[in-house]
């Protein structure tokens, strides 16, 4: 019987690090029904001497609706603290650090070095459902916007539950939720979004080991955001880049 899909979640980050020898590349593509512009991310995970560390960066792209550009890039550090089959648990903290490769002048980035902490937990309730649970903060204390300084700080939750359908076809219901503080010499100001996100994703397996996992979501705007809704797209390549890795044939 074939393994189910672990993959990445769209909106909520799930607890499973890179298997050692198995390099995975995800894009996605989220745009906005009732606003000009969209976000493309290209985020490649690659494994560190094994399954407990975890390299990754994501670059993004972004369109503002009147200029399109690269956004400010994370690189990202995840640790496996928890993988315990048994109970179907696992516990992976990641520590990011955001570079100011966007022009804060065209609102494609924030100016300045910023760093965030997420903590994924993931726990499976039998053979046929998955749920994911985050909750992390990000922090830029010299955040540049267009005429003054600021420190920007934010904080989110997310839960997701993920029903595998079939080994090869998930079906997914997200909400994430997160306020940003911009604190600025005139003050300080607040602002929230909230989404319930439902999608599908399946995948794809070839003899050489590599998976590939499209994917598609209708994230809706509740609350803060009610009235905002967005297409999401997902695509996620991944294969062996050892020959230990790759499947054994007869």
């Amino acid at each position: 019987m074939k393994e189910p899909i672990s993959d990445n979640s769209f909106l909520i980050e799930e607890s499973y690090n890179q298997e050692p020898g198995v390099v995975q590349h995800i894009s996605t593509l989220a745009r906005t029904f009732n606003a000009r512009g969209w976000a493309y991310m290209f985020t490649q995970e690659w494994p560190v001497r094994g399954k407990a560390h975890q390299f990754s960066y994501s670059v993004p792209l972004v369109n503002t609706g009147s200029v399109t550009g690269v956004g400010d890039v994370m690189l990202n550090y995840r640790y496996q603290a928890v993988d315990d089959d048994t109970r179907g648990l696992a516990f992976s903290p990641r520590i990011s650090m955001s570079l100011p490769t966007g022009d804060y002048k065209r609102l494609l980035g924030v100016g300045s070095v910023g760093w965030q902490v997420n903590l994924p937990v993931s726990k499976a309730f039998g053979a046929s459902f998955v749920s994911h649970t985050n909750a992390g903060a990000t922090w830029w204390p010299s955040a540049r916007v267009p005429g003054n300084g600021a420190s920007i700080s934010a904080v989110n939750l997310g839960q997701s539950v993920i029903w595998l359908l079939t080994p090869r076809f998930n079906v997914m219901l997200e909400s994430v939720w997160s306020r940003t503080t911009t604190q600025a010499h005139g003050g300080s100001s607040d602002s929230e979004s909230a989404f319930i996100s439902p999608g599908i994703r399946w995948g794809y397996d070839f003899p050489s080991g590599l998976q590939i996992v499209p994917g598609v979501a209708v994230p809706i705007g509740v609350g803060p955001s009610r009235g905002t809704r967005q297409l999401f797209l997902y695509l996620s390549f991944e294969h062996p880049f050892t020959d230990a890795a790759r499947p054994h044939r007869k």
